[in-house]
Parts: structure tokens; C-alpha cells; sequence
């Protein structure tokens, strides 16, 4: 296994070509493994590869804004792989971001770096070298992640169609690797090169699991959609003979009586020369889809994601309340005494700030309870405002 987690170039093509690395001379007995034949999957790698080759441009945009680096993201080659042989490539320790698809194409939908990789970006964002990879460091990663896949979905909605593409908040977690939480069966890899500007080479994957792989690659391909398919096709209406077993109610137009015609309970089966073989059945085909909005609320923890978060709902952790800040000269210091005022950073009667771990996650005021202070919350701090006071 290379030391610093990275595959070159050349080995990534003998991975995905299925071909033994080590008849490269790369000298790494962990990417050794090949790759299953993307047949038994049935998604167009070759779509797949256009698709997100198109949209490296904007990821890498996105990436330069959010790191005040030059980011560049390459790639990818797409494969199909199995979890034993994806691990096989992987090194010992990565990080994993969860941000699977909730609807428009459910399934898995998963981002895996190797913790090189995700230290160097978690650096970047927050301009700390030497960073560790805690609880901050992940939440950064997983924001990362959130603006990429938004960046995707768009995407894949303006090319498919499908109006009703969510995911789930990315969740990023540094784990062994046999711990990461890779799909089961066969799923579909798209290997990345990512440039950050620091002189090292750095590679992310995207998998997607096997429902998603082979539904995106139909939308990709014109196939129908989920959301095209909530509804059947209108075309060919000027033979509505051939449509006689179907009725109106197939259709979600519930036809009983047409007042003013005479013609109750109308069925599709009796034809309508006169309107229906006039100027509608020169229209062409017409798909019609049922509207679909985003879930505007927050989603609901699945039970894997419950299971682990219950794991460590016994931790303690030290939150403290700041009052304000304020720097002085050593002098300065050495020399305050009884009485001495410190003026702080706050106007008297802002929020103060609370923190756990020295991180800031809310803004509350003071109260006094029972003759003690305490701190009635305000304000949830977001994980984006928090990005913005690291940046």
C-alpha cells in the first residue's frame, strides 16, 4: 500500500482496465486488485463518464471559491466494482461521506478520500496547518461534499429531466477502511483526480450503488425518469380505439359525464372521429409529469445513521459561554491589579457566545436562575456560518 494513499495515474487505468498494477512497476500490493466486469451492472459507463466529465468545470469553480485556493478536479474513469475489490485499493485509514439520494434516483450515493486527501482540503478551508481530522475538521469536509452534489443535481436535472433529485446532508466520517460503509453487490465507481495546489497528487471516489448507477444512466440516456413514470404516456391519441381497455380513469381525468354532449360515462373505447381525428392527433407525443418540489424538511436520521450517532450520545463534552475577547501586551497584563477594566470585543447586551470544544455552535443571553447565571439559547449557529468565522 503506497504511503501516502494516492494511486498514480497509470495504476488507475490498470484498475479499471482490470489489469494487475504491479506488472507496472508501481510497487503497491494493495492496488493489485482488479476490476469485476461492468456487464453484470447494467448502467452506460460511457454516458456515466460524459455526464460527470461535464460537470468537473463547475466542481472545480465551486472548490476554488470555497478553499481561496486553485482547485482542480480531473476525471473520472468509471468502473463497476465490488466492495472486495474496492477496498483492495483503498489505504488504511479514509474518510467517507454518506450523502446518499433521497429521491429522483434513491439509493446510495457515497464519497471516499483518503485521509491525506481529506486533511490537505479540511487545511485549506480553514487555513490550519498540521489540522486533525475531529469533529470541525469532518463537518468541513461534509460541506465540501454538500456543495459538490448540489452542483451534480443540478445538473442531472437539466439533462434527465427528473425535477424531483434530494440528498441527505453529507455526513463525513475517518474511518479504517474495512469499517467504511461501502455498498454491498456490485455498484458503480467514478474515480477523480484532484489537484489542490500543493505539489501532492490526491484522488476522491464517488460511488453509486446499483439502483441509482442503472437509474441514472437511463435518465442520462432519455429513459424514463421515476417522476416521468408517476404518469402515463398521452401520445398517439388520434387512435384512441387502441386505448379502449384503459378508460379515462387510467388516466387521472375520472371522465362520468360530459354535460351539454349526452355522452355520459364516455370510455375511451368508443373513439371520437370528430375531435380525435382532426387537429389533436397531429400534436405528437405529449409526456406529462406531475410537479415535484425538494422536502423542505430536515431529513430524518435512517436507522444505521441512529445506530451510530447512539454510539456516542453518553460522551461528555465541555461547553463553556464567552463573554467576549480581547488581546493585550504581556506588559499590559503583568500589570493589571484589583479594579482593573478589560474591555471586551461585545456591546453591552449582544449574544454571547457558546461553544463546546471551543468550537461555537450557539448565541444566547444571560439569565439568572435560582441567584446562578445560566444562558437561555437564541441562535443555532449553521454549519455554513460556522465555515464562513473558520474561513
Amino acid at each position: 500500500m503506497m504511503s501516502d494513499g494516492a494511486l498514480s495515474q497509470d495504476e488507475i487505468d490498470a484498475l479499471l482496465a482490470g489489469v494487475d498494477s504491479s506488472a507496472l512497476g508501481g510497487g503497491s500490493s494493495a492496488a493489485t486488485a482488479t476490476a469485476p466486469s461492468p456487464s453484470s451492472l447494467a448502467y452506460d459507463r460511457g454516458a456515466m463518464e460524459k455526464f460527470y466529465s461535464s460537470t468537473t468545470a463547475a466542481l472545480s469553480s465551486n472548490l476554488t471559491a470555497l478553499t481561496g485556493s486553485t482547485v482542480t478536479l480531473s476525471g473520472p474513469q468509471v468502473a463497476s466494482f465490488t466492495r472486495d475489490t474496492f477496498l483492495g485499493q483503498l489505504p488504511d485509514m479514509v474518510t467517507v461521506v454518506g450523502a446518499n439520494y433521497t429521491s429522483g434516483f434513491p439509493g446510495e450515493h457515497i464519497f471516499v478520500l483518503p485521509e491525506e486527501s481529506a486533511r490537505a482540503i479540511a487545511s485549506l478551508m480553514t487555513k490550519e496547518d498540521n489540522i486533525q481530522l475531529d469533529d470541525m475538521a469532518m463537518s468541513v469536509i461534509g460541506e465540501v461534499v454538500s456543495q459538490m452534489v448540489g452542483t451534480q443535481i443540478t445538473s442531472l436535472t437539466d439533462k434527465t429531466g427528473n425535477k424531483s433529485i434530494a440528498a441527505a446532508s453529507p455526513s463525513a466520517a475517518n474511518v479504517p477502511k474495512a469499517a467504511a460503509a461501502i455498498p454491498a453487490g456490485e455498484f458503480a465507481v467514478m474515480a477523480y483526480q484532484l489537484d489542490l495546489g500543493d505539489g501532492s497528487p490526491h484522488q476522491m471516489w464517488e460511488i453509486l450503488g446499483p439502483s441509482p448507477a442503472v437509474d441514472i444512466s437511463q435518465g442520462l440516456n432519455g429513459g424514463s425518469s421515476p417522476a416521468q413514470q408517476q404518469m402515463p404516456s398521452m401520445g398517439g391519441m388520434g387512435n384512441m380505439g387502441n386505448m379502449g381497455a384503459m378508460g379515462m380513469g387510467g388516466m387521472g381525468m375520472g371522465m362520468q359525464q360530459m354535460p351539454g354532449m349526452g355522452m355520459p360515462g364516455m370510455g375511451m373505447g368508443m373513439g371520437m372521429p370528430g375531435m380525435m381525428g382532426g387537429g389533436m392527433s397531429n400534436l405528437g407525443p405529449t409526456n406529462v409529469q406531475p410537479v415535484q418540489f425538494p422536502n423542505l424538511m430536515q431529513p430524518r436520521l435512517n436507522a444505521q445513521e441512529s445506530g451510530n450517532i447512539g454510539l456516542i450520545m453518553d460522551v461528555s463534552m465541555e461547553m463553556t459561554v464567552e463573554l467576549g475577547r480581547t488581546r493585550k501586551l504581556i506588559k499590559e497584563i503583568l500589570g493589571m491589579g484589583e479594579g482593573t477594566i478589560i474591555e471586551l470585543d461585545k456591546l453591552a447586551g449582544e449574544p454571547v457566545d457558546i461553544l463546546v470544544n471551543h468550537k461555537l455552535i450557539a448565541k444566547g443571553e444571560v439569565v439568572v436562575i435560582d441567584e446562578n447565571f445560566g444562558v437561555r439559547v437564541t441562535e443555532i449557529v449553521s454549519p455554513m456560518e460556522r465555515l464562513n468565522d473558520l474561513g
